[in-house]
C-alpha cells in the first residue's frame, strides 16, 4: 500500500485573471515560467489584484502618479 496524494492551490483573488497581462491567476505572468511564490498576486488598496511583475511594470510605466489600471483610483499596495 502506497500514498497517492493530491494537491491543489489556487490564489484567493476575486477575478480570474490578471487586468494586465489577462493570464490567468493560477497561472504566471508573461516574465515568469512557473507560476506559485515566484509570481505571486498582490492587491491594491482597491481591492484588485495583479501579478507583481505585471504591477511593477505598469506602475513604474507611469509618468505621474499610478493608477489602478481596473477602476482608475490613485495605486497604492494594500497593507
Amino acid at each position: 500500500m502506497g500514498w497517492h496524494s493530491v494537491a491543489s492551490w489556487t490564489w484567493d483573488a476575486q477575478d480570474e485573471t490578471c487586468g494586465i497581462c489577462r493570464m490567468a491567476f493560477d497561472g504566471c505572468c508573461p516574465d515568469c515560467k512557473l507560476p506559485g511564490d515566484d509570481c505571486p498576486l498582490i492587491w491594491g488598496a482597491c481591492n484588485h489584484a495583479f501579478h507583481l511583475h505585471c504591477i511593477l511594470k505598469w506602475v513604474n510605466s507611469q509618468s505621474a502618479q499610478a493608477h489602478c489600471p481596473m477602476c482608475r483610483r490613485e495605486w497604492q499596495f494594500k497593507e
